[in-house]
């Protein structure tokens, strides 16, 4: 399941015990929305193992500014408050799903 980050719930997100995976997107992006089953799929299929977060970059400006987000979609993996890996632009599923293997 995917949880909504906010810039209220994102440090106790970053620094909870399962890792996480940050999905900064907008809702005009097209190859957001292009990725955005895939993300779906492995929220669910990760439900318990990894934390799967969805971060509007125009109503969260001040976390992407952080993490000096230029360009969406970029999926941030995190583990223990770090970033361990990132993905840019458009992916597959198969892209995707390794990244979330080599997080856990």
């Amino acid at each position: 399941m995917e949880v909504t980050i906010t810039s209220e719930n994102f440090e106790s997100l970053k620094n909870g015990e399962q890792p996480l995976v940050v999905d900064f997107w907008a809702t005009w992006c097209g190859p957001c929305r292009a990725i955005a089953p895939f993300v779906a799929e492995l929220a669910e299929e990760y439900d318990g193992k990894v934390v799967v977060g969805k971060c509007d970059v125009e109503a969260n400006d001040d976390i992407a500014m952080e993490y000096g987000i230029r360009n969406i979609p970029t999926l941030l993996f995190i583990k223990k408050g770090e970033v361990v890996d990132r993905l840019v632009g458009g992916q597959s599923k198969a892209a995707i799903q390794k990244k979330f293997e080599t997080l856990l």
